[in-house]
C-alpha cells in the first residue's frame, strides 16, 4: 500500500506476455461504455474524488477506457502514468500525499498547476497473474483512505475483470456461431449440387437402369450426409444449451455395430473396402442406443472417409478392466503429433484428406467425444504416424 516501493524500471519483466494478453481483449482505443462508466463512477464516490479511471497499460500509452476527470483524453504516455507503476504492485498502489514520493516529483502531473496530490489504483489481474491496466482515482489534494475503502477498489477491479472475460467469451462464441454457419452453408451446398445433378442425369438416362441406381445411390448418400451433419450441429447445441439428456437402456454393442455396418455397407463398396468385426465377450451394457450408434456411425463413417480404396477397416471389441473397448482400426493416413493435439475438438483440420472426394465438417471426433463422455465413457486415439494408420477407441463401463 503506502509502503510500496518504487523501482527503478517501470518495465515489467513479463512486459510482453502481459501486452499480448491485453490485445486478446480488444479493449484498447474502444469507445467509453456504460458498465466501465458506472464502475469509475462508484470508485469516484467510495473516495469522494473529482478523478476516477478505467486504464489500460499498453507497450507505449496507458489508455482511458473510462476517464472520469476534467481532463479530456484517452491516453497519456507510459511513462507519465501512475498507473504504470500500479501494475508492477499485486495489492492496492496508494500515495495519500504524492509530494511525499520522491520519485514522482518531476512527473508532468504532479508538476503542473492544481497537480495530482492523490493516488490509488488496483490492478487489473487476469487468472495467470498478468496485470493488465486498473482501476484508479485521483484527487489535487492528499487524503487519507481506510482499509475498506481499498478493498472495494480491489472489488470494483475484479467486476472489470468479469466483464473483460464475458466480452471475450461473447466474440469467442459469436465467432464460433459464424464459423458454425460459414460450414453448414458450405457442407450443405456441396450434397444439394450432387443431388440436382444426379436427379437430372436420371431424367436423361432413365432408360438405363445401370445408370439410374448409380445415381439413385448418389442421391441418397448425398441426403444422408446432409441429415448427419444436421443431427450433429443439433445435438452439440443441444449439449452445450443443457437440453440433451440421455435415454439409457440395455443395449447390445455388438448388434449395434452390426446395424452401423449394414447402413455403411453401401458406402463401403463404392471404394472397394470391407468391414470386419472382431468379438469374443459379453457386450451388453446400459446405453443409448441412438446416441451409441451416432458415435459409432461418426467414426466409422471417418475410418472409411480417410482410408484407401480397397483396404479394411477393423472393429475390435474387448473387456479391459471392467471397461468395454471398442477400436476402429484403418488403414489410412495415420496421425501426426499436430493432428493428435487438435483431435476432438469442434472444427479442427487435421492433416488427412478424404480419399474419395468426401466432405467433413470438423464436428464429428466432438461430437463423438460428446456423446461417449455423457456416457461416463472416454475416447482417445493411437497412431504410429502419417501413413501408418489409426486406430480410435471408445471406453464404456459395464455396469
Amino acid at each position: 500500500m503506502n509502503d510500496f516501493q518504487i523501482p527503478s524500471s517501470i518495465i515489467p519483466t513479463n512486459d510482453n506476455e502481459r501486452i499480448q494478453k491485453l490485445h486478446t481483449y480488444d479493449i484498447l482505443d474502444t469507445p467509453a461504455e456504460d458498465a466501465f462508466d458506472k464502475i469509475a463512477i462508484l470508485a469516484a464516490q467510495i473516495f469522494n474524488s473529482p478523478i476516477a479511471q478505467v486504464t489500460f497499460v499498453d507497450r507505449e500509452r496507458v489508455f482511458f477506457k473510462t476517464n472520469i476527470s476534467p481532463l479530456e483524453a484517452t491516453e497519456i504516455d507510459r511513462k507519465d502514468s501512475f498507473c504504470s507503476i500500479a501494475i508492477l504492485n499485486d495489492d492496492v498502489t496508494l500515495f495519500e500525499n504524492v509530494l511525499k514520493v520522491p520519485e514522482l516529483a518531476t512527473n508532468p502531473f504532479v508538476a503542473m498547476e492544481n497537480g495530482i496530490r492523490f493516488y490509488a489504483g488496483a490492478p487489473l489481474k487476469t487468472t495467470e497473474g498478468l496485470q493488465l491496466g486498473t482501476v484508479c482515482v485521483l484527487d489535487t489534494e492528499p487524503k487519507q483512505v481506510t482499509q475498506q475503502q481499498l478493498k472495494m477498489l480491489e472489488t470494483l477491479s475484479s467486476i472489470v475483470m468479469d466483464e473483460l472475460e464475458l466480452r471475450l467469451a461473447t466474440r469467442k462464441a459469436m465467432r464460433t456461431q459464424t464459423d458454425m454457419m460459414n460450414r453448414i452453408v458450405h457442407d450443405l451446398k456441396n450434397p444439394n449440387t450432387t443431388i440436382s445433378l444426379s436427379a437430372e442425369l436420371i431424367k436423361r438416362k432413365a432408360d438405363d437402369p445401370k445408370i439410374v441406381t448409380d445415381f439413385a445411390d448418389r442421391i441418397k448418400n448425398a441426403a444422408n450426409g446432409m441429415l448427419t451433419s444436421l443431427n450433429n450441429l443439433l445435438d452439440l447445441s443441444q449439449v452445450e444449451n443443457g437440453g440433451f439428456r440421455l435415454n439409457l437402456q440395455e443395449v447390445d454393442v455388438f448388434q449395434l455395430l452390426n446395424v452401423v455396418k449394414k447402413n455403411f455397407e453401401l458406402l463401403a463398396k463404392q471404394k472397394k473396402q470391407s468391414v470386419k468385426i472382431s468379438c469374443d465377450c459379453s457386450t451388453t451394457i446400459l446405453a443409448d442406443s441412438v446416441r451409441l450408434q451416432d458415435a459409432f456411425e461418426n467414426l466409422l463413417s471417418n475410418a472409411l472417409k480417410y482410408a484407401q480404396p480397397g483396404t479394411e477397416i477393423t472393429i475390435n471389441v474387448s473387456i479391459v478392466n471392467n471397461q468395454l473397448i471398442v477400436e476402429f482400426k484403418d488403414q489410412g493416413q495415420g496421425l501426426s503429433e499436430e493432428d493428435m493435439g487438435k483431435l476432438f475438438t469442434k472444427f479442427a483440420k487435421l492433416s488427412a484428406i478424404p480419399t474419395g472426394r468426401e466432405h467433413s465438417n470438423g464436428l464429428g471426433l466432438s461430437i463423438v467425444k460428446m456423446l461417449i463422455e455423457l456416457h461416463k465413457g472416454q475416447v482417445w486415439a493411437e497412431s504410429e504416424g502419417k501413413n501408418k494408420g489409426a486406430s480410435f477407441y471408445i471406453s464404456l463401463p459395464i455396469n
